[in-house]
């Protein structure tokens, strides 16, 4: 499966933005979802999972109660809310799909990586 990360932009301290995740070549409904972000100078980051059926989402607590990430599995797209954004959240995010029902906190469990999109926020 191909993933395509997109909806990254500047934005100031407090704003939203949502980032979007499309997948092509094969259902992506076979596939957990997850996030990731990977700010200058650090190590990628988890944010966020979604399982394959939907009915399941983790968070990193930094995130917890201002990002939401949801899927629509028929229209092979995943997203991720993101409100209330500080600038510590500037960073690269990218979208990721792991051959699994559930995805769990670690990089190396996801097999398939889009190619990142660029979120700035400004104090």
């Amino acid at each position: 499966v191909q993933l395509q990360a997109s909806g990254g932009g500047l934005v100031q301290a407090g704003g939203s933005l949502r980032l979007s995740c499309a997948a092509s070549g094969r259902s992506f409904s076979t596939y957990a979802g997850g996030w990731f972000r990977q700010a200058p100078g650090k190590e990628r980051e988890f944010v966020g999972m979604i399982s394959m059926s939907r009915t399941y989402t983790r968070y990193v607590d930094s995130v917890k109660g201002r990002f939401t990430i949801s899927r629509d599995n028929a229209q092979n797209t995943m997203w991720l809310q993101m409100d209330s954004l500080k600038p510590e959240d500037t960073a690269v995010y990218y979208c990721a799909a792991a051959r699994a029902a559930v995805g769990g906190r670690d990089a190396h469990e996801y097999d398939y990586w889009g190619q990142g999109t660029l979120v700035t926020v400004s104090s």
